[in-house]
Formats: structure tokens, C-alpha cells, sequence
């Protein structure tokens, strides 16, 4: 769960800290007072991308930063490790994004930096945002079929089957190029086979690539290291090298011993550099001699270090690359001896492979029939606890012509809101209200199945009021039993169900507006006074007495 939040700098927002609560947690405010600054930092730590437009005017920069809480962090650790970032300390999620005017952005996770990707990668765990566009995501086939799936639990099955799926595919391709390619005429067999004959010739295990670079890389500058090698040995071991005279410092050194024992320690440390020093000039002298290259180990390396800058030109840049596209060719030239046995066998194993993909779609397809006739019960009656009470709620699977990535049919969602009227697919017939209800229900119903702990609804009870304004802050309470629910709204029924309460307040009574956010929630009678003002009239009886019953009624 989100614990705290501080805002510094953006947009009309100067700075503020907020704690947050578990639960349901309701954002109010006048049109236009600044609500949707709340959700701009929660998207900006949730991985969004940021226009310099967003810092406050006058400011060099703007900066978010949160802490998240994870009663099991099993899950965001695992991210975290994928991503190379530190892990939770006791659970917790330190965030921190800013956004300067001039300077390039900074991002830190638990103290460490972080990219805009691993932040965005991090926010898919933690938070969820539904906006005033999400109700339309019904309309797309691809959400439905993604519901129906998360309500029945079916996506071991579904992966599955794409394993079957993605192999049988995978085969078609296969034959389709091996067809394609054909019968290689005898000059290009003979091309072919030769250049794998070269390939066979190279050791290309990435330590011998290593090695015969390095010593090609030596035999090219022999002389000049020769030289350098043996300038090395002579300065050191030569008649008037360094060790000569450090020797003499050690007899020097153990001559102060003998007058004065306390300096013993001193001589040993100046005999221990002469004794290293004198090996430093042997293995320099060695070294020298080593790179001594004769006629035939040069040519040799230069063979070698030829046919493998050949390779890497021809093939790949790297030894690995140049290894697999030997064994493509070793592959392709073993098809060529039965090119009809090879296509034979290829379609054989993609018979297999659909057999079984169709098999296991047929399981999923079963999963999906049964998870179909639930949800849509169940959905049914939450959409007439929204206002259609006599609304007529369906999923209906539709058979696909052939297999394709998520199995062997769609799911369509049929709704009516009238009665008497043939229930018809979402996209011909709801409204934009209509649409923000049917996805209430649906999420109310899958808030147990779905693990992201923090959830942002901006305003899904617009084109609501009333009696159906109570139900939705009903559904929302619902939701926050399972998860952190924050909800933007304009409606009173709403906003008295919400366990903490902020008000967003834009000040413009001097020359520059300022917008501030405030806990209402710890001060009834502020808050009895915000309900109000959504309710008409804050200085109304009518409408604090309205005020003062909501909240009575939620307890």
C-alpha cells in the first residue's frame, strides 16, 4: 500500500506531504482546483513519461517521492532483482522521480538509480490506474476474452496451450522456408559446403578467440614490445640497474642493524623490494623472449586470424553469432541430402504439435464456458445495483475459423439495459455511462483475483448521481477490502464513503494561484462542510444536514 507521497513543484503545487491510510481513500474539489496534480505525481512514479511543462513556474525542477509498504514483497523483490535494483528493506518501496528544467531527470528505487523503464516496470506491480477512458477498453475483444480469463483462472491453461501453439506455428514456418528454399542447385551445395569446411577449421570458443587476438595483436608489435620488454629487464637487472643499487642499500641497511637492532625491521622490508625488484627484471627478460614469433608460427597466426576476421566479416560479429550460423548451415546442408524427407517430417511434427495445441484449447475453451455462465451471473447483479434493474447481462463465446495466440474462440460481452430489448455486443449499444457501470461491476467482482495492491479510479462515477451515486461508493468500499482504493470524484455519495478524505483547494486570492492538498477526514465538521459544497450550498442547513446523514449512514 501507498504510506506516504510528497510533492514538490508541480504544476500549480508548491509542496506537500500526505500520508495515506488502508482502505478507501475519496479526492474532492472544485472543478478545476488542481485534482488531477494527486494522480500526475502517482503517474510519474508509476514509470510515465514527463514534459518539462509539468514544473511548477519558477522552480528549477519538480520531484515525487513515495513509500510503498508490502505485507509480502515476494513478488516486487522478484522485480527488483530482475532489474538489477535493491530489494525491499522490511517490505518497504522507497520511490523518488525528479524532473528538472535543466539538468537530465533522476530517478532512484530504494535509494539506488534507476531507469525510466525499470520505474515504468515497477508501477505495472503496484498500481493500477482506471480513468475516465478505461470503460471503453470493454469494447476491444482483447479485454473481454483478458476478464473472463483472470475471473476463471485460467491462465496456467492458457499458457499452455500457447506452448502447443507457438511450437505448431513455429513448424509451419519452418517447412514454409525449407519449401521456399528448395533444391540448391550444385554450385551453390559446393559454395556452401566449402564454407562450413572453413568455419570447421576455426575454434570459436570465446576464450581461444580471446587468446589468438591477443597473441595476433603481439606478433604485429613484437619488436616494439620486444624492445620495451627488454628496456624493462635491463633497468632493472642490468649491471647498473636498479636492483645493483638496491642491493648495495640493503648492506647499508643491515650495517644500521647491527648498531641499532630497532631498524631491523626497516632492512627486511628494503631486502623484501630488492629480492622483488629482481624478479620484476627475470620475468620482464622472460616475457621479452616469449614474443619471439619464428616464420612458421607467424604464418600460422596469420592464417588463423585471416580466416577468422573472414568469418566475423561474413557471418556475424561475434563468436557466438559466427557459431550458430555454422550450425545453420551444417542444418541446411543436411535437409539438402532428402529435402522431401526433411518437409515430410516437418509436417508430421506440426500435425502433432496442432493436435495437441487443439487439445488444450479445447480445455481452455471449456474453462472459459464455465468462468462465462458465472460472471455473467454474478456481474449481472452488481450492473442492477447500479441503476439497470432490469438489464440483461451475457458473455457468449464465439468459435474461431482456426487456432490462433489465445485458442479457439473470442468472448463477446452482450448487455441490454432495457427490458424486453435482445441483448447485443457492448460496442453496438452502451453508453458512455452505461460502459463506466458494466466496468464497475466487472471490477468489483475480479478485485479479489487481481494482485495490484493500489488502485486509482478518476472519476468512473461520472454520468451517475443519486441513488446510483451510493452504490458505486458502495462497490468502491467493496473494492478497498482487498486493495488501497483511491477515487477522484464529484459525487457526495462517493466522497462519505471513503475511509480518509482529501480536498484539493486552488487559492487564487493573490497574484499567483496556488493549489494545496488537505486531510479532511481527522476534522468532521470540515469535512461536513466539503460534502456540502458537492451536495450545492456549504453554507446551506439543508444541504450540512444532507451532509451530516451521509456520513451518519456510512457509520
Amino acid at each position: 500500500m501507498l504510506q506516504s507521497l510528497r510533492i514538490r513543484n508541480l504544476a500549480l503545487l508548491e509542496e506537500v506531504s500526505l500520508d495515506f491510510e488502508a482502505g478507501f481513500t475519496v479526492v474532492t474539489g472544485e472543478t478545476g482546483a488542481g485534482k488531477s496534480i494527486l494522480l500526475g505525481a502517482l503517474s510519474l512514479l508509476a514509470g510515465e513519461r514527463a514534459e518539462k511543462t509539468i514544473i511548477r513556474q519558477g522552480a528549477a525542477a519538480c520531484e515525487v517521492e513515495a513509500s510503498l509498504l508490502f505485507t509480502d514483497a515476494a513478488r516486487i523483490d522478484a522485480v527488483l532483482a530482475e532489474l538489477e535494483l535493491p530489494a525491499t528493506e522490511d517490505g518497504v518501496l522507497l520511490l523518488r522521480r525528479t524532473v528538472p528544467r535543466e539538468k537530465a531527470p533522476k530517478i532512484t528505487v530504494n535509494g539506488s538509480l534507476a531507469t525510466l523503464a525499470a520505474l515504468h516496470r515497477l508501477g505495472e506491480v503496484w498500481i493500477d490506474f482506471h480513468g475516465p477512458s478505461e470503460p471503453r477498453r470493454l469494447l476491444r475483444e482483447g479485454c473481454q476474452l483478458e476478464l473472463l480469463d483472470l475471473f476463471g483462472r485460467a491462465a496456467e491453461a492458457r499458457e499452455r496451450y500457447r506452448g502447443h501453439y507457438q511450437r505448431w506455428r513455429a513448424l509451419l514456418a519452418e517447412a514454409e522456408r525449407v519449401r521456399a528454399a528448395g533444391r540448391l542447385s550444385p554450385e551453390q551445395l559446393t559454395f556452401l559446403q566449402n564454407e562450413l569446411a572453413r568455419l570447421d577449421l576455426l575454434d570459436l570458443a570465446p576464450e581461444s578467440i580471446e587468446v589468438l587476438e591477443r597473441d595476433y595483436q603481439r606478433m604485429n608489435r613484437a619488436q616494439e614490445l620486444t624492445g620495451l620488454a627488454g628496456a624493462l629487464a635491463a633497468a632493472l637487472t642490468g649491471d647498473e640497474g636498479v636492483t645493483a643499487r638496491v642491493a648495495a642499500l640493503v648492506r647499508e641497511a643491515r650495517a644500521l642493524e647491527a648498531m641499532d637492532p630497532a631498524s631491523a625491521a626497516l632492512a627486511d622490508r628494503l631486502a623484501s623490494a630488492s629480492f622483488e625488484l629482481a624478479d620484476l627484471g627475470q620475468e620482464f627478460e622472460s616475457l621479452g623472449q616469449s614474443l619471439h614469433f619464428d616464420a612458421e608460427q607467424a604464418e600460422s597466426l596469420a592464417a588463423r586470424m585471416n580466416a577468422w576476421l573472414d568469418a566475423r566479416r561474413r557471418h556475424a560479429p561475434d563468436a557466438a553469432a559466427v557459431a550458430d550460423a555454422r550450425e545453420q548451415l551444417r542444418t541446411r546442408l543436411a535437409s539438402q541430402g532428402d529435402v522431401e524427407g526433411t518437409l515430410a517430417r516437418l509436417e508430421t511434427e506440426a500435425r502433432e504439435a496442432r493436435r495437441l495445441a487443439a487439445r488444450e484449447a479445447g480445455a481452455l475453451r471449456a474453462i472459459r464456458e464455465g468462468a462465462a455462465r458465472d460472471l455473467a451471473a454474478v456481474a449481472a447483479k452488481g450492473i442492477a445495483q447500479l441503476g439497470f434493474r432490469k438489464a440483461d447481462f451475457r458473455i457468449r463465446l464465439v468459435p474461431l475459423d482456426e487456432l490462433g495466440p489465445e485458442g479457439d474462440c473470442r468472448a463477446e460481452f452482450l448487455f441490454s439495459p432495457n427490458v424486453g430489448e435482445a441483448p447485443l455486443p457492448l460496442n453496438r449499444i452502451a453508453s458512455s455511462g452505461e460502459l463506466a457501470r458494466v466496468m464497475l461491476a466487472l471490477k468489483t467482482v475480479l478485485a479479489d483475483l487481481d494482485d495490484v495492491p493500489v488502485l486509482v479510479f478518476d472519476e468512473v462515477d461520472a454520468n451517475v448521481g443519486g441513488e446510483i451515486g451510493r452504490v458505486v461508493g458502495e462497490k468502491m468500499a467493496l473494492i478497498a477490502r482487498s486493495h488501497q482504493v483511491l477515487c477522484v470524484t464529484h459525487l457526495p455519495q462517493v466522497a462519505a464513503q471513503g475511509h480518509s478524505h482529501l480536498v484539493v483547494v486552488k487559492d487564487q486570492s493573490k497574484d499567483r494561484a496556488v493549489v494545496s492538498i488537505e486531510p479532511l477526514h481527522l476534522d468532521r465538521k470540515a469535512r461536513v462542510g466539503e460534502l456540502a459544497r458537492m451536495l450545492g450550498d456549504r453554507s446551506a442547513k439543508s444541504a450540512l444536514a444532507h451532509a451530516e446523514e451521509l456520513l451518519k449512514a456510512v457509520g
